[in-house]
């Protein structure tokens, strides 16, 4: 699980920094743009669905003991 985590942070944090250069710089290609959006929006998506699944694990963990 918590792999998972290390994961969506390195997506979201490779799509941010992607999306920054090719703003920054002034001749990009619009792909790199794209490509950087898709790679956040990814990351996001993966973290929201870890989230919603581990959710109720607290309450879980109070009824077991």
């Amino acid at each position: 699980m918590k792999n998972s985590q290390v994961i969506n942070t390195i997506l979201i944090i490779a799509g941010a920094a992607l999306l920054l250069y090719s703003i920054a710089t002034e001749n990009a290609p619009v792909y790199l743009k794209i490509i950087g959006l898709v790679i956040i929006m990814f990351g996001l998506f993966r973290a929201t669905n870890f989230w919603v699944e581990t959710k109720d694990d607290h309450k879980n963990e109070k009824e077991e003991e």
